[in-house]
């Protein structure tokens, strides 16, 4: 089995979607990851003391609301501020408001620094794979 690289998800901002969460954390953890689930209504700043008190090499951010484009901003910058220049950033689900084409949802939270963006709709196979392997480059 490969290295169990510690991550932290949760929920953030004032969204109380925790089904979705619940699932995430059961998938992450059964495919060898050391997962730490913050739950829901997470602040930026709780993730950040998440990752550095337990090592993580990801922060996995959940939205279902619709205000993830507000409850990000400035999420990368804040990580930098606080040593984890080179953590990895992932956020998914239904990030806006609106319907507005999934590139241009990408195209927005890569602007703010995420590494990576997916719909709700994402195969975890594949985002699980996707993330080994950003970690391992990043590592590298």
């Amino acid at each position: 089995m490969s290295t169990p690289y510690n991550i932290v998800l949760g929920v953030i901002g004032s969204d109380c979607h925790s089904v979705g969460n619940k699932i995430l954390e059961a998938y992450f953890t059964e495919n060898g990851f050391n997962v730490t689930n913050l739950g829901v209504m997470v602040s930026q700043e709780e993730f950040i003391a998440a990752a550095i008190e337990t090592g993580a090499k990801a922060i996995l951010v959940s939205s279902l609301y619709g205000h993830g484009e507000i409850d990000c901003a400035g999420l990368r910058e804040k990580c930098i501020e606080k040593g984890l220049d080179d953590i990895i950033l992932y956020v998914g689900g239904n990030l806006v408001v609106g319907k507005v084409p999934f590139e241009q949802v990408v195209e927005k939270f890569k602007k703010m620094g995420f590494d990576r963006v997916f719909s709700n709709e994402g195969s975890l196979d594949e985002e699980a794979e996707l993330l080994r392997k950003d970690i391992e480059e990043r590592l590298k």
